[in-house]
């Protein structure tokens, strides 16, 4: 069964929660482990509190990077999602309210979290607008290949 590039990420992150997010601060870059989110244009969703380094260096450096990717054994394929994007965080109560059903979905979280937001010292949500998607790996019975989506936040 082919399957095309825009499909194979969608049930691919579909069935995670969990992501790789990489920032940088002048020549230095960063990586860590967010929850994620995402949503029907396939832009991605965190919380995290302002006063960690990735969020910081997102507010002078908005250019992300990472991967979705599940462990696997050794001996079996490995496959996984990567992505480009800018980061920025939703500031007005209107935008978080927007996000909060994505992370009502996939991370069962929803009370409070509104009204944690509110205080700029607490965990915020962030959105990843991702400009390109790529596929990594073995994806139904094609044979390992990078495959790339210029997304560009859902206009191809």
């Amino acid at each position: 069964m082919s399957m095309d590039t825009e499909q194979i990420i969608r049930e691919y992150i579909g069935k995670s929660v969990h992501m790789s997010l990489a920032t940088v601060s002048g020549d230095q870059p960063w990586v860590c482990e967010v929850h994620c989110a995402y949503d029907d244009d396939l832009n991605l969703y965190f919380r995290s509190s302002p006063k960690r380094r990735h969020s910081q260096e997102i507010a002078v450096n908005p250019k992300v990077a990472g991967n979705i990717v599940r462990q696997h054994a050794l001996g079996e394929d490995p496959h996984g999602i990567y992505y480009e994007g800018t980061a920025e965080m939703l500031t007005t109560h209107e935008q978080r309210q927007a996000a909060l059903p994505f992370f009502t979905k996939y991370l069962g979280k929803s009370d409070g979290i509104l009204e944690e937001a509110q205080d700029p010292n607490n965990t915020q949500f962030y959105k990843i607008t991702v400009n390109n998607w790529y596929a990594f790996g073995k994806f139904g019975d094609a044979e390992n290949s990078k495959r790339q989506l210029v997304w560009n936040g859902g206009a191809k």
